[in-house]
Order: structure tokens, then C-alpha cells, then sequence
């Protein structure tokens, strides 16, 4: 490990060149300047006719160059912040007449014709609302933020969950997010995973940090408590892919669908769980993990394969010990994003952060043993070099 942060031999991606970047320095300059994104109905590109509102309706009247396109493509390409799918639904119910009259997806329009779209509140319209909620910052300037993301948290909008996400309280501590896709964020965590992540605040930043997870550049680190005594260390190369049977989960795969995924581990403690009911005891090992691609569910898919699950694990508990299934100290997997470490975008330094895992995290691993020193420490003892391991034994 350079002293750097990153892996051994990595290249830093180039700095930026004159006239690049951010703009300031430090966190009292002003952000970049960015054009602000155009608001629902906006025009859909050169020689498009966004028509008129009146009250809660808008009206868009057909150009002769548009004859003869299905009423829903039309309607997609005039809003072309919306699916198709999402126009579909809106013409399906009701929403969208033709000449005052209602219409189907797959009519054909007329040079003249006047379509007329009543707005329709979907629950995705939320999705990009701010939401006032703690936001527990660890680093910021003006080009990224770094935080540290609480267990339960979801991260994104989607069915389910169009509110109360990372993305909702990103919007309202920093209202000129809204001006960089998806509020500056570049990567996930699952809503039971907590720990560190950076989000951009500028569309620069954004860029620059995207090419370094494409490049994997970017340090991410986890610690976990996995079931049973793990190698001292190891690497995971096996694809993912989604189960089919059950499309929650996804499992190691050799499918044409499947994505490649890798896997780094290292052994820092073992300590043997005693029951208090009848199913003995189990041993539980407190692994580093380290991720060289970005997979849903990378760390908790590889784990359970070969043998090891994580502690708490909702989804994922094959080869999970009684005395460790009957246990319920945690309401979401042991998993913590402990370090991050990255080229910032602008300085072109390499930067590092460390967050202890969260209270009941914390406290659960000091009952197994763990000391408040090493839970404390970004390097805690274990072995220092990770020896691969064999392909049949990522698949458990």
C-alpha cells in the first residue's frame, strides 16, 4: 500500500488542464457557475413547438415534419425529461386528448392537430424534492462532500422509496445540487450498508470522479463480521449476476448476463460466539474488504459464496450458523465503509478519510472483543498482503 492511500502502482489520472476544473479554491470560493437544468416542459430541442399552459394543462400543436409519428413518441420527444413508458401511462389514464377528444399511444398525429397533456402527479415527481434531515458531513469544500451514511438510509429514488433518501437531504443542505445529475452522487451503498461516500458538487467534479471508479483508482475499504474463521486472506473473482428466482438477490454466476466482480479480504479477528440457548457456540471473523469493481450487493453475494455471510444479513444467510441466525443485535447487515480515499478533483491531491463504525455496529463488535483502539484505527492489525484465491473457492 502507497503511502498515498492507493493500491500499488496505480496511475493518478492526469490534472486538469488550464482552464479545467473548478473554479476557486478552498471553501469560501464561489462554485462553478453551471447552467441551470430546464424545467419540466422545456423545449425538446431545435424547431420544437413547447406549446402554451393553461392552468394545469399544456398544449402542443403538431408541425408538419411530425406527421405521422405515434401520438406517445411525440409526446416523448416533447418531454424529453420523461420515459416513454411514463408518457404511456399518462395516455392511458386519461391524461392526453387529441383534438379535444381522448387518444391511444399508437395514433398517429396530424400535421395541425393539437395535443393537449393534463399534468399528472406521479410519485417519481417527488423523487428530486429536498428534504430537510441530518446530513452527518465529514469533509467539504466546494468541489466534493464526503459523508457518512447511517445504516437505513437509502440512497436513491426508486419504487419504494421516492422519498426520505441521501438524495432528498443532499438537495436541501445544498440547494445547487439540483444542478449536477442524480445531486452529485457517484456511487451507492445499500440501505442497510453504512459508512463513507463522496458526492460531487459540481458537474466538474462529477466527471472526474466517475473516470476514477471506471478506472478503479478509488480506495474503498469495509469492514465487516462475516460467520465462521475466514482464510487470513484472499480475492473473490467470480461475476454477478441477478437470481432468477428470486430478482431481490443476485448470485455468483457464469451466465452471459453475469458482470465481472473482484473481491479483495483480509482477516483482522476471529472470536467464538458462545449460544445462551441449545446450538453451541460458532466462530465470527471481523474481515477488511476492499472493492476493485462496484457490483450491487458485491461484498454480501461473495461472502455467503464462499461460506462466510455476513452477520444481520436480511437477504443473504446461506451457511449462516444457529448460534449466529438466532441472534438479532443488529436490524441490518454488519457492514461498514470505513475508508475512502481518492484524487481530489480540483487539488489533484490524494485524499483520505477514515469514519469508527457506527454505536450499534461499535458496540456489538466490542462485546465480541475488539478494543476501542482498534476500532479507532484506519490500519488495525492483520496480514498485509492479500494472496488470491482459487476461482472454485469464490464460489463456495
Amino acid at each position: 500500500m502507497a503511502e498515498s492511500g492507493l493500491p500499488a502502482g496505480v496511475a493518478l489520472p492526469p490534472p486538469p488542464r488550464a482552464g479545467e476544473g473548478e473554479k476557486g479554491c478552498g471553501p469560501s470560493a464561489r462554485r462553478e457557475d453551471l447552467p441551470p437544468l430546464p424545467r419540466a416542459g422545456e423545449g425538446g430541442g431545435e424547431g420544437v413547438d413547447v406549446g402554451t399552459a393553461e392552468g394545469d394543462e399544456v398544449a402542443y400543436v403538431v408541425e408538419a415534419a411530425d406527421a405521422g409519428l405515434r401520438l406517445d413518441k411525440f409526446l416523448a420527444l416533447r418531454r424529453p425529461e420523461v420515459s416513454r413508458s411514463r408518457v404511456q401511462r399518462w395516455i392511458e389514464g386519461g391524461a392526453v386528448t387529441r383534438n379535444g377528444a381522448p387518444a391511444r399511444a399508437r395514433d398517429a398525429v396530424q400535421a395541425g392537430d393539437t395535443v393537449a397533456l393534463a399534468e399528472v402527479v406521479d410519485p417519481e415527481d417527488s423523487a428530486y424534492a429536498p428534504e430537510a434531515m441530518p446530513i452527518p458531513v465529514v469533509w467539504e469544500d466546494d468541489s466534493i462532500l464526503v459523508l457518512d451514511k447511517p445504516a437505513g438510509l437509502v440512497v436513491h429514488p426508486g419504487a419504494g422509496n421516492w422519498s426520505g433518501t441521501l438524495l432528498n437531504g443532499l438537495l436541501a443542505y445544498d440547494p445547487a445540487l439540483a444542478r449536477v445529475p442524480r445531486a452529485g452522487i457517484v456511487h451507492r451503498l445499500d440501505a442497510g450498508t453504512s459508512g463513507l461516500m463522496v458526492v460531487a458538487r459540481t458537474i466538474a467534479a462529477q466527471t472526474d470522479l466517475v473516470r476514477q471508479l471506471q478506472e478503479r483508482t478509488v480506495l474503498r475499504e469495509y469492514w465487516a463480521l462475516v460467520a465462521g474463521e475466514t482464510p487470513p486472506s484472499g480475492t473473490i473473482d467470480a461475476a454477478l449476476a441477478r437470481d432468477p428466482r428470486n430478482p431481490l438477490r443476485f448470485r455468483v454466476s457464469e451466465s452471459a448476463h453475469a458482470r465481472p466482480a473482484r473481491t479483495r479480504f483480509r482477516r483482522i479477528r476471529t472470536w467464538t460466539l458462545e449460544s445462551t440457548g441449545s446450538h453451541g457456540s460458532c466462530l465470527v471473523s471481523w474481515v477488511a474488504c476492499r472493492l476493485e469493481t462496484g457490483r450491487t450487493h458485491q461484498i454480501r453475494v461473495h461472502m455467503e459464496s464462499i461460506g462466510h455471510p455476513l452477520l444481520g444479513d436480511p437477504v443473504y444467510r446461506r451457511h449462516l450458523p444457529a448460534t449466529c441466525n438466532g441472534q438479532s443485535w443488529l436490524g441490518h447487515q454488519a457492514l461498514h465503509a470505513c475508508r475512502l480515499a481518492l484524487v481530489h478533483p480540483r487539488r489533484r491531491e490524494t485524499m483520505e478519510w477514515f469514519a469508527p463504525p457506527p454505536p450499534d455496529l461499535r458496540e456489538l463488535m466490542r462485546s465480541l472483543g475488539a478494543t476501542e483502539a482498534e476500532l479507532s484505527a484506519p490500519h488495525p492489525e492483520g496480514p498485509a498482503e492479500i494472496a488470491p484465491l482459487s476461482r472454485g473457492a469464490g464460489r463456495g
